[in-house]
């Protein structure tokens, strides 16, 4: 796969396809890099039982990568699961014009998603995406516009998060991102959602609890999720340790 200047950093190798449970696998790509914070990050992917292939968050667009999981199936559907993970679509489309591309609620009606060009084919509710077979989904809202789409792999029993949880290990990132990780409450062991988003969830109040009570009540086995160290077992209980009082319904 492409090299790059951040080996050490996230969890190599790299843009390589890495399996989960049956039909579902994940990608750890080449970190990013919001406002000086070096953040790895993690796509999912997984097979839906029409053979396609449904790529959830998009890490960098890399021709080798795309080439394996040609082998696993067709790509079809592209997913931006909340208002931060949408950016890296772009590229996946040129190569894949025959994906639809998803986007969660209201992210089309942002002014940067409209002036960047980005096509977005479908929103996501739980009425509109055809997956019912395969994943559930839920909309977890927040404050100020926040919405992320959770999704439930039902063969696996895996969770599918964005950012609802994070956890940084200090060895897997560097001290600037260690630092940040501390003050946002995300450094590994912790695992959370970092602060200033459960300040947003905390305001969402009563529909936000519910929703985030009714995905630990999914009772996943593992929950995946972008950014750091996810929980591979007992992932019900991880959950419930995550979000605490958020939770409670």
């Amino acid at each position: 796969m492409t090299a790059t200047s951040n080996e050490k950093i996230g969890y190599p190798p790299l843009d390589t396809v890495k399996a989960v449970a049956g039909d579902i696998w994940i990608v750890d790509g080449a970190p990013l890099h919001p406002g000086g914070i070096t953040m790895p990050v993690r796509m999912t992917v997984v097979r839906l039982s029409s053979g396609e292939l449904w790529l959830h968050s998009p890490i960098r667009f890399d021709a080798e990568l795309a080439a394996h999981l040609a082998e696993l199936g067709p790509v079809r559907h592209l997913v931006a699961p909340n208002v931060g993970h949408w950016t890296l679509i772009a590229d996946w489309q040129r190569h894949f014009p025959e994906a639809v591309a998803w986007a969660a609620p209201k992210l089309t009606q942002r002014r940067q998603v409209r002036k960047s060009g980005v096509r977005f084919d479908q929103e996501l509710t739980e009425d509109s995406a055809p997956w019912h077979d395969d994943l559930d989904l839920m909309v977890v809202p927040g404050a100020g516009g926040f919405r992320e789409v959770a999704f439930l792999h039902r063969k696996s029993r895996t969770l599918i998060l964005t950012d609802l949880v994070q956890s940084l290990e200090p060895d897997r990132v560097p001290a600037r991102t260690r630092l940040f990780a501390r003050a946002i409450g995300t450094l590994y062991p912790r695992a959370t959602a970092p602060i200033y988003l459960r300040a947003g969830l905390r305001v969402g109040g009563r529909s936000t609890r519910q929703a985030l009570a009714r995905l630990i009540g999914w009772q996943p086995e593992r929950v995946i999720f972008a950014h750091g160290r996810w929980f591979e077992r007992n992932g019900t209980a991880a959950l419930r340790q995550a979000w605490g009082s958020l939770a409670d319904a």
